[in-house]
């Protein structure tokens, strides 16, 4: 029985099927991704979407998608979907859909009369090359297919319209043609396994719409330009495969290179398979010695504080220590140039904000628990030390440690956490002063680096740091613990903000806490209370003033962080049930574990979003795939794992 698997009634129902997406990356950047019955409903959507360094920092969709018709007897079936004005779609290939699944690869079989057509999808790992490979797997008669290429050659940020200034030149390649329509963009080479004829038939196919950029606010009325098209024979059992690439490849080998890329995918044939699949799309490797994990799709970067969070669910929790290595290596290297006041040579961006090293330590820290207390020594303890001699020495410029053993932040003009949504520039929660997870992650670093110097002998730094974290332990719940059994979101003066938040869960799920076991016992209470959900912890508590919990239209950033919900959050909310309540709880996370596996079948298949609304049915808002989500709940099954074998 496949996992990801639909039958022809979903398939053939719009309002089910374009809401489920299908994302495949190849781990340098690139990806292509539409809804599963490949009517592309967002301008970020593409069947080769790549990244064009020499132009921005952004992705660019060069080929939009590829219309495929059926011809028998002169008859033209045309397998395709698009969505113009007026709610019109045009041609209306879905009703021809049989079946599809993508437990190893997107597969999708159609039948039109007595043809049997499948289709298969695979992204070259670390070539900007999409394979799709057609089988004719029954027919009754001669049968002709009709390839037409829709194409944008635009950023990912915005839309194209006809203008006489696109190129339409092309050029014949092995089994193909080149084309680019734009000065600056590389040329786009679409071929086939098979000798074809390529018909130069230039057009625009105009109106286009995007429902999710309309839901937005956005623009989402596209023209997109069709130089012609591609047409062949296929006989009964034979297959033939197309390329889309940034380079020419040799035609004769795009059969085995399929295959060969078929075999290199893991079955995503239950939940735990998909999130170690999604696990690996975020891999970004941009040189041989580069490794990075990209916070999400399809519009995020590689940003640092999502690199460290998600960092060992994404590697540890599956085994894969060796990557976490190399995407350390990779990032202490952009840590080291920030603290030496150096610019940057990576790509990891946002480096300066102020929790990014205490999340660099915590991440080691996880490191520490997988492989063992000296191996980490050996690799990190260096880093460890460096890192708080930085922040101890007030060198970092929006750290300040005070005389009570806390760090001051100025978040009051900038964001500067992980709430990060602004309004015109300022911050929709301008979270400023002593900041409760900065913190939190602050007495557990002092406490690991103590731990690690022990091992090292170096007896001075010892009593250094464990004389700051008594005192910043102490300070910690004078500051942050209120009179009603939770603590304060962030402290500024005399201004302490009661709003009820999830960023509390920290010193209740580190290893190192200020916090008695009755005083996380009752923060774990209020955070069950008002702020969990079947999909992870709401960023507000619908008791506090400002709850907003829809994440949609123009107000989104208003939204964001006032009462959404977030899978990553609950990853920490978990490890703190385990903490506390050990084996008493694992029924219940395991419960909660379902609310994350109705995800693998409801939006982008076998991955899990960023966000949710903060209300039922807590539908599933903004990325489509998030790093960060991801990591907290491979973590978490890989302590319920631990936890179940504890006695």
């Amino acid at each position: 029985m496949s996992y990801l698997k639909f039958e022809k009634t979903l398939m053939t129902n719009l309002e089910e099927s374009l809401s489920r997406e299908l994302l495949r990356t190849n781990r340098s950047g690139a990806y292509s991704c539409s809804t599963i019955v490949d009517c592309n409903t967002s301008k970020y959507h593409g069947l080769l979407v790549v990244p064009v360094p020499e132009m921005d920092d952004d992705n660019h969709v060069l080929l939009s998608s590829l219309d495929v018709t059926v011809i028998q007897h002169g008859a033209e079936f045309n397998l395709g979907l698009h969505k113009y004005q007026g709610n019109n779609y045009s041609p209306k290939g879905h009703k021809y859909i049989r079946e599809f699944n993508c437990d190893k690869v997107p597969t999708t079989v159609y039948r039109v009369g007595g043809v049997l057509l499948k289709k298969e999808v695979v992204f070259q790992h670390y070539e900007n090359r999409i394979l799709i490979r057609y089988t004719l797997m029954d027919a009754h008669s001669e049968t002709i297919l009709r390839f037409k290429p829709f194409l944008a050659f635009r950023s990912v940020r915005q839309v194209t319209h006809e203008n006489s200034t696109a190129s339409r030149e092309y050029h014949s390649v092995d089994n193909g043609i080149k084309t680019c329509m734009y000065a600056g963009y590389p040329d786009l080479y679409m071929q086939f396994s098979k000798t074809n004829e390529f018909k130069f038939t230039p057009d625009w196919y105009r109106g286009i719409e995007y429902p999710k950029e309309q839901e937005c606010g956005y623009a989402y009325n596209e023209d997109l330009y069709v130089p012609g098209y591609f047409e062949m024979n296929i006989k009964k059992g034979e297959s033939i495969v197309f390329a889309a690439s940034t380079s020419e490849i040799k035609t004769s080998t795009l059969k085995h290179l399929f295959e060969k890329e078929v075999e290199d995918r893991a079955p995503r044939d239950n939940f735990f398979h998909c999130l170690v699949n999604a696990a690996h799309q975020f891999h970004n490797r941009t040189s041989k010695d580069e490794r990075y994990i990209l916070a999400g799709y399809p519009w995020f970067k590689c940003r640092a504080r999502d690199t460290f969070i998600s960092l060992p669910g994404l590697t540890l929790s599956i085994d894969e220590q060796d990557y976490f290595e190399l995407v350390m290596k990779t990032a202490e290297r952009s840590l080291r140039e920030f603290m030496e006041n150096k610019p940057q040579t990576g790509k990891i961006t946002e480096i300066e904000q102020p929790d990014v090293l205490l999340w660099a330590i915590w991440a080691i820290q996880q490191y520490a628990k997988a492989t063992g207390d000296d191996k980490c020594l050996s690799m990190y303890g260096k880093l460890v030390k460096d890192i708080l001699i930085y922040i101890i020495d007030g060198k970092h410029p929006n750290l300040k440690l005070n005389e009570n053993g806390l760090l001051y932040t100025d978040g009051r003009n900038k964001p500067v956490t992980w709430m990060n949504s602004t309004i015109n520039g300022k911050p929709v929660v301008p979270r400023t002063g002593y900041i409760v997870e900065f913190n939190a992650l602050w007495y557990n670093a002092l406490k690991f680096g103590a731990k690690l110097a022990t091992l090292k002998g170096n007896e001075a730094k010892v009593a250094e740091w464990e004389k700051i974290a008594e005192l910043c332990k102490q300070s910690f719940v004078s500051t942050f613990m209120n009179d009603y059994g939770y603590l304060f979101d962030y402290v500024d003066g005399n201004m302490m903000d009661w709003s009820v938040r999830p960023n509390m869960i920290f010193p209740v799920a580190f290893d190192y806490s200020p916090l008695s076991q009755d005083q996380k016992k009752s923060v774990l209470d209020v955070c069950t209370r008002e702020l969990l959900t079947p999909k992870g912890l709401r960023s507000l508590s619908p008791k506090s003033g400002g709850y907003n919990p829809m994440y949609v239209g123009a107000q989104r950033d208003y939204a964001y962080h006032q009462g959404t919900a977030w899978p990553w959050l609950g990853g920490f909310y978990m490890e703190a049930c385990l903490k506390l309540y050990k084996r008493t709880r694992l029924s219940f996370i395991e419960r909660h574990m379902v609310g994350y596996e109705d995800e693998m079948l409801i939006n982008c298949l076998g991955t899990i979003p960023e966000l949710s609304d903060g209300n039922p049915p807590f539908r599933a808002r903004g990325a489509i795939s998030f790093a960060m989500n991801v990591a907290e709940i491979l973590r978490t099954l890989n302590l319920l794992e631990k936890y179940s074998y504890i006695k």
